[in-house]
């Protein structure tokens, strides 16, 4: 066997490629690039609230050169980063945002539209309240070093331990490499950060440590920085130097690859492997954010799945208004496409709804947008009109003036419709169950009626998703529970 200091050489000294490889690690464009869409019913403002929408919002608008990964120290690559600004157009809702620095207070001054699709009562009190149905207090319990990521410590690792054998994915506030630790020679990701704010940064590490060890959630190896000095105007001390991002390897196969191979067990059991992690983090007062196939990563033949990217991820505290320029649009939820602020770690389990339904539908994506508004448009087409409106009414939500244009009246589509002969063998009665107690427009627990009922009789009258461990306990996963019980009571355990 050649020594793996040879192979190592070897791959560095490999012809010139093209950087554009096949991105595993994509990020969408659709996140969050300049201003948001301003709520309207929802225009109330704390320094909160500010300081989260605006930290989460400047995201990086650098473009990198060309990487020519050829004889590449990761200490060299960091000086390939140059920082031209470029402008993303993204938003159809105002053709002259005001700038972003002012986005979130000019949002408590701007009129309000004429009315909508439905007639709302614009008393911003009127509204239900909504506080997530679990772990709302988590953050609010725990120090405040906990979630305050400002304070971030962090030891730095040596960049020279680390070289890069191969692109593999590039987002818009990374790029990401395959490749290799030299003291040990073990496989790594390596995420090499944009000059984006460092509050951003600092927020991905923080909520990394504070998730390390929990299952199925991607491990941060080490932390490294270059010692160029970026020109980011806010950068300093040892901030000053673009940071990268070691994680352990997974040997993924990209989804679009993987999932029409999988059998309907697969499918089982890879949901209930990614409900982990997301009841996991949820239970650390932490919401993703950004869930979907991209960020996913399995390797089959271990099957080992990790919930990866967590740039997008943001801690949970009640009453919180945040961004809603996250997740890719595909997956965004109803709260996100509707300017519904106060949303909670129930976006997460809309997106994994979606994500269930490409799956078993064979339908990538499910619901195909081709802007925000047309995404909220497709979802009404499915789920229908009447629970919409229903939704809007119940927290006071306003819709922009254009969904009277695009946005139709329309019934609830019954989810047996999408059964045919390429998808038959992953739908069952439970599967279709499940899907439905995703795919719900309202994230948040209704009232329980004043009458006392039985359970099973209220929980048919409940409407709002289900939570990561509600979902985990659903007679979908009886064959994955079986199997792990098997396993168990064999003194085997599956990793």
């Amino acid at each position: 066997m050649a020594h793996p200091g040879r192979v190592c050489q070897s791959l560095f000294h490999a012809p010139r490629r093209p950087t554009n490889l096949a991105p595993n690690f994509t990020s969408s464009r659709d996140r969050l690039s300049g201003p948001g869409v301003v709520p309207r019913t929802h225009a109330r403002t704390n320094k909160q609230s500010v300081s989260h929408s605006v930290s989460d919002a400047q995201g990086a608008c650098n473009r990198t050169h060309s990487l020519h990964l050829r004889d590449t120290p990761l200490s060299r690559l960091h000086c390939t980063y140059t920082n031209h600004h470029h402008h993303h157009h993204h938003h159809h809702y105002h053709p002259h945002p005001p700038s972003l620095d002012t986005h979130f207070v000019v949002a408590t001054l701007l009129p309000v539209p004429p009315h909508s699709t439905k007639i709302m009562a614009l008393n911003s009190a009127g509204g239900a309240n909504s506080v997530a149905r679990v772990y709302a207090d988590v953050n609010g319990n725990m120090p405040r070093s906990y979630w305050d990521y400002d304070s971030v410590n962090i030891s730095w690792g040596v960049l020279e331990n680390y070289e890069v054998v191969r692109k593999i994915g590039r987002g818009k506030y990374s790029e990401v490499f395959e490749g290799i630790n030299v003291v040990n020679y073990q496989k790594c990701v390596i995420k090499v950060l944009k000059p984006v704010k460092k509050k951003k940064i600092k927020r991905e590490i923080k909520i990394l440590q504070n998730l390390s060890g929990g299952p199925n959630i991607v491990s941060l190896l080490d932390v490294v920085r270059d010692n160029q000095v970026s020109d980011g105007s806010d950068w300093v001390g040892d901030w000053s130097k673009t940071p990268s991002l070691i994680f352990e390897a997974v040997n993924n196969t990209d989804f679009r690859t993987l999932y029409p191979k999988f059998t309907d067990y697969d499918v089982r059991f890879y949901i209930s492997e990614l409900l982990k992690a997301l009841d996991f983090c949820h239970s650390k007062g932490i919401m993703h954010r950004d869930v979907k196939p991209h960020n996913v990563m399995i390797d089959h033949e271990k099957k080992k799945l990790r919930l990866i990217d967590w740039g997008l991820a943001e801690f949970y505290h009640a009453g919180t208004e945040y961004n809603v320029r996250v997740a890719s649009r595909y997956f965004k939820g109803p709260e996100l496409l509707v300017d519904f602020q106060e949303y909670d770690y129930s976006l997460d389990m809309w997106s994994l709804g979606a994500m269930f339904a490409s799956m078993i539908f064979r339908r990538e994506p499910f619901f195909h947008g081709n802007s925000n508004s047309d995404q909220l448009v497709k979802i009404a087409k499915v789920l229908g009109t009447e629970d919409l409106f229903d939704y809007l009414d119940k927290y006071d939500i306003e819709l922009d003036a254009q969904y009277d244009d695009i946005l139709s009246r329309y019934p609830k589509k019954p989810w047996h419709s999408f059964i045919n002969a390429d998808n038959q063998r992953f739908v069952s009665n439970d599967a279709i169950d499940f899907l439905d107690k995703l795919l719900r427009y309202d994230h948040q627990v209704r009232q329980p009626p004043s009458i006392p009922v039985l359970r099973n009789e209220y929980s048919q009258l409940i409407q709002e998703r289900l939570t990561a461990k509600e979902a985990q306990a659903h007679a979908y996963f009886a064959p994955v529970r079986q199997a792990a019980a098997q396993n168990n009571s064999a003194g085997t355990s599956v990793s």
